[in-house]
């Protein structure tokens, strides 16, 4: 009995102090397919802020001021977790293609965002707020897929805005098969994760201002022909990133089935990876011609539905395999479908306050549909021009997007206080 009861004790005490390593190390966990933050449950609803790492620098595209009253913004509403571009790849001066570029070929970088992710990093911390770092992107506004093939002598990328999606889409399913791309970019993750910040003189893997390492933005295979390839990648980018990093969390980008040729098998497969910590899903209800530019205060209904539905079939995969949910991207444009930001925002606040509401009641009940992240934080911005222009202001549509489209702006009072209003309710779990 002696011996039963010491070992029990052992037991309880090692317990213990596991308890309390992980609550004091700051690093978001996962445990019994939950996020886990300073030994808490977390449930968030963050932003998009993928031109953090240009803001926070010195030199072209940077203004230190804007990203600190950003932040500070950010901050007083509640919004703790963003997602953000570690860079953009290739040659500047390419339309609809965010610049400056940080990798303006394999291996050679532009230090000054560098810099400028350092300081962002740096900022956020003191503010006691977490990132979401993607390494690569599917799409051609800030290179990705189409820089490395274009480096591993596939040709050229055709650009959508000139040669039209298809035929990009087309050229960029290669990269699922094209070992020489990958290896490129496996260089690249090597470099960005073997960094220190030069601010805090803390190694990037030992930095809990970082929640997650992402392979991606929306990584595809684009063809269903290349989906065992496109899984196989997946797997190695995810086993690179966890031999070089323990403490951090890992996710895909996914956008979940659309992003995976509508095959339900193969998001679960690549979510159910060992070094996959959690699922990802992206929405988008009038690319995916669930609204209508014309009728998007009529059409919210069919919207909302549809994303249930969605997120639904995708929360089933996550209570098979375990793992919490994140709905990181998603957006619905101003009404009438205006570029201005003196234009209503009727349907996105009630298409916002759907989605930040399945969050929050998963939140009390404990559900694995654990934070969303909408598209995107435009702030302070003042766009300028409909097509970006060097010089304009950085807002939440990128090079490739009609500027204000889908930005969330420092004078939507109405869609801020939507955020606010469930940010305060999750904040009393």
């Amino acid at each position: 009995m002696r011996r039963l009861l010491l070992s029990f004790i052992m037991i309880l005490v090692s317990a213990v102090v596991s308890m309390a390593q992980t609550a004091n190390t700051g690093f978001v966990t996962v445990k019994d397919g939950h996020f886990d933050r300073n030994g808490k449950p977390y449930y968030y609803v963050g932003t998009n802020f993928w031109y953090g790492a240009i803001l926070g620098s010195t030199g072209q595209g940077g203004d230190r001021n804007r990203l600190s009253k950003e932040l500070d913004l950010m901050k007083r509403m509640g919004i703790d977790n963003l997602r953000i571009l570690v860079g953009s790849d290739g040659k500047r001066g390419v339309t609809t293609k965010v610049e400056p570029t940080l990798q303006e070929a394999p291996g050679v970088y532009n230090d000054t965002i560098l810099d400028g992710l350092d300081y962002l990093l740096h900022e956020m911390k003191k503010r006691d707020m977490v990132a979401v770092l993607y390494l690569n992107n599917a799409w051609e506004w800030s290179g990705g897929y189409g820089f490395y093939l274009e480096h591993a002598g596939a040709g050229v990328a055709p650009r959508p805005n000139e040669d039209g999606y298809p035929a990009y889409m087309n050229f960029v399913a290669k990269y699922a098969t094209n070992e020489k791309a990958h290896q490129l970019f496996y260089d690249y993750v090597r470099f960005i994760l073997g960094r220190t910040n030069r601010y805090t003189n803390t190694r990037y893997i030992d930095d809990p201002t970082i929640m997650s390492w992402q392979i991606g933005n929306e990584p595809r295979a684009f063809s269903t022909e290349v989906i065992p390839a496109f899984e196989k990648w997946l797997a190695e980018a995810s086993a690179l990133i966890r031999s070089i990093d323990p403490n951090h969390l890992i996710s895909i980008g996914s956008e979940g089935s659309w992003g995976c040729e509508n095959d339900y098998g193969c998001y679960e497969r690549i979510c159910s990876d060992k070094n996959i910590d959690y699922c990802n899903v992206h929405l988008w209800p009038y690319n995916w011609s669930w609204a209508r530019k014309d009728h998007l205060i009529e059409d919210l209904d069919i919207s909302c539905k549809n994303t249930k539905e969605y997120i639904d079939k995708h929360l089933a995969i996550c209570d098979r395999i375990g793992k919490p949910l994140v709905m990181e991207e998603f957006g619905y444009p101003r009404d009438g479908f205006s570029f201005s930001m003196k234009s209503k925002t009727r349907g996105r606040d009630g298409y916002y306050g759907f989605v930040f509401n399945l969050v929050a009641e998963n939140a009390y009940s404990g559900g694995k549909f654990a934070g969303c992240n909408f598209w995107g934080w435009g702030g302070l911005a003042k766009p300028r021009h409909e097509q970006w222009q060097v010089g304009d202001d950085y807002t939440g549509d990128p090079a490739q997007e009609a500027q204000g489209l889908n930005s969330v702006f420092a004078s939507d009072k109405s869609t801020l206080k939507v955020v606010k209003k469930y940010v305060d309710k999750m904040s009393k779990l």
